[in-house]
């Protein structure tokens, strides 16, 4: 068997309907379209989500939301995982690169470091922005806080 003698198996293919051929072939006059309207017309196209004139649901559906195009995303990390990383890494300062190399933030994501947890070494941690929360507990220990 090579490709050369491949062929669908038997009443698996039909022939396709041949349309507009005259009378005799059975499928001439209105070829198959009914009588009259748009959808008999050539160049016919039904719009997407029309439902036969019946109002469609996307204009049933009331609009809503709102996305503000000015929107600041941070990707938020607890003082927990930070100490958790200072100790497995014996880390003293913490930037978003070192946090990029451990695979804890994306590669254009900005840094926002949230107060959860308990800190116990003195770390110096520079992010992009900082919860009061997270500033009064690596201040407490000793640490210093950088922003970017």
């Amino acid at each position: 068997m090579d490709l050369s003698n491949l062929k669908p198996a038997e009443g698996a293919t039909k022939s396709e309907k041949r349309i507009g051929r005259g009378q005799g072939s059975g499928r001439g006059g209105t070829s198959t379209r009914g009588h009259k309207g748009a959808k008999s017309r050539s160049g016919y196209k039904r719009r997407r989500g029309f439902e036969g004139g019946q109002m469609p649901l996307y204009r049933r559906v009331p609009k809503g939301g709102f996305k503000n195009i000015n929107r600041v995303e941070y990707t938020g990390l607890n003082i927990d995982v930070l100490q958790k990383l200072a100790d497995s890494r014996n880390l003293f300062v913490i930037t978003p690169e070192i946090l990029k190399e451990n695979g804890l933030l994306g590669k254009n994501d900005l840094l926002k470091v949230l107060g959860r947890g308990k800190l116990t070494a003195k770390l110096e941690v520079t992010a992009d922005a900082f919860s009061t929360k997270a500033i009064e507990a690596i201040e407490s220990v000793g640490g210093t806080v950088i922003k970017l």
